[in-house]
């Protein structure tokens, strides 16, 4: 008896970290985004060029790679995590200015960010809901990844616009397929670290976001 009370109240207190960690990682999110779309349009206001994105962009990189993973377990994770998604926001200026140049720029950018809101939400609450586990993706992202990169470094050289369509395309999907992978390690408590789990997450739709623009524009006919 005393051991299947000890069982009990195990699964109780894991159901309640990985629902702490589930609510302040979207928590986190929620605060990421918006203060990503404030520095997006303060560098659309200042009109930044594509030069300055670049540099913000590498910025946000070498964050992400040397300042993120040292301090995922501090309170300087949460600094880091906003300096990396404000930055990433704000290279977004030129792109989204350069879009909106367009005569139909406004509805592009619309969209994609409907678009990129109804991925994001249908999914994550797939994964909340259904609580099934989408480990079983991991290998496939990866290769999947993998390829992608390879191919956009190829398309560098050759800059064809079929493949550049092929190429986010196959980012949208990745990207669709990480925000189900990651929400699942979440739900089923193998993610235990909701800055980490907020940064991926963030990257996901990021992604989704850049892709889902081109793709949309070039379909109208504007890219």
């Amino acid at each position: 008896m005393a051991d299947y009370q000890n069982t009990v109240s195990q699964r109780a207190e894991s159901a309640l970290a990985t629902n702490k960690v589930l609510r302040n990682t979207y928590a986190l999110l929620s605060m990421t985004l918006v203060f990503s779309a404030v520095t997006a349009v303060l560098s659309m206001s200042l009109n930044l060029g594509h030069g300055a994105s670049l540099i913000m962009m590498l910025a946000a990189i070498g964050i992400l790679w040397f300042a993120l993973p040292r301090s995922y377990n501090s309170s300087m994770g949460l600094v880091w995590t906003f300096v990396f998604t404000g930055l990433m926001g704000a290279s977004l200026g030129p792109i989204l200015n350069a879009y909106l140049a367009l005569s139909n720029g406004a509805s592009i950018v619309a969209q994609a960010l409907g678009g990129t809101a109804v991925v994001t939400f249908s999914l994550s609450a797939y994964a909340v809901t259904t609580k099934k586990d989408f480990s079983f993706l991991g290998g496939f992202v990866m290769v999947g990844l993998i390829v992608v990169l390879v191919a956009m470094l190829a398309n560098l050289f050759f800059a064809i616009p079929a493949v550049s369509l092929a190429i986010s395309a196959g980012v949208v999907l990745l990207m669709s397929l990480l925000i189900l992978f990651d929400t699942s390690r979440i739900v089923n408590g193998g993610e235990t670290n909701y800055v980490r789990a907020t940064v991926g997450l963030y990257l996901s739709i990021y992604n989704l976001f850049v892709h889902l623009l081109h793709l949309i524009a070039a379909f109208t006919g504007n890219d």
